[in-house]
């Protein structure tokens, strides 16, 4: 396997244009490759490689998925990579939590929901990094904006129970005429089992005798999404 010679030097040893952190201040942020971001939060490497060659070690040790990395321990981080302390574990994890928050932030002035990609960008980010199985909801008002989301339940490692009453409490008190269900498959199996579709059909019927419409549910995982309303079974 080749190694960069530089990649064992200290970055300050480097040509200007090379350094992460300068990099960004000559190029802008959108030129800095993942592992180029993940070497300016570690900041310093070990005796053996800079914080560049940390910081793709680490990256290949996850396939390069960075959601996998978000749901790291601190203490898989460090038994894992020497030269990682507990101060950079937690400057890792930090990191890609605000930037998972950074995501909701435009859905604050309760965007319109016209679509499964748009309800799934407005839940997926609560869901992406569990490792047990939760169940939401999004409340919608009438012009089909959204006006709230609502953990329901949370589960263990294969099923969460969902109890019809609190989803349309939920759904009452805040005047919602609409709302779209959604939980996670943390095994990223994205089909529906029998009883996400049991459970579907109650909710459907159930929403019927209340006047509140069951416009979707979505299961999610790191490999996208699935929509009941655009398989046509709600």
């Amino acid at each position: 396997m080749y190694h960069d010679p530089k990649e064992k030097l200290s970055i300050k040893s480097w040509a200007e244009e090379d350094r992460p952190r300068e990099k960004l201040l000559l190029k802008g942020k959108k030129q800095l490759t993942d592992a180029e971001l993940l070497a300016i939060i570690l900041g310093s490497g070990n005796r053996d490689e800079s914080a560049l060659g940390l910081a793709k070690r680490i990256l290949q040790a996850y396939a390069a998925d960075l959601n996998e990395l978000g749901r790291s321990s601190i203490r898989e981080l460090t038994e894992r990579f020497n030269g990682v302390g507990e101060a950079k574990a937690i400057s890792i994890i930090a990191a890609l939590e605000l930037g998972q928050r950074r995501k909701l932030l435009s859905l604050q002035s309760r965007p319109l929901i016209s679509s499964s990609k748009e309800a799934y960008l407005a839940l997926a980010p609560l869901l992406m990094d569990l490792d047990t199985e939760e169940f939401w909801i999004l409340l919608l008002n009438q012009a089909n904006r959204m006006i709230g989301r609502e953990k329901i339940s949370a589960g263990g490692l294969a099923i969460t129970s969902v109890d019809s009453r609190v989803v349309f409490k939920k759904a009452l008190e805040c005047n919602a005429t609409s709302i779209v269900l959604c939980h996670n498959h943390p095994s990223g199996n994205l089909r529906p089992s029998q009883s996400d579709l049991d459970l579907t059909q109650r909710m459907r019927k159930a929403g019927e005798q209340l006047e509140i419409l069951i416009q979707d549910h979505l299961i999610v995982s790191e490999a996208g999404y699935y929509s009941f309303a655009d398989e046509g079974i709600i």
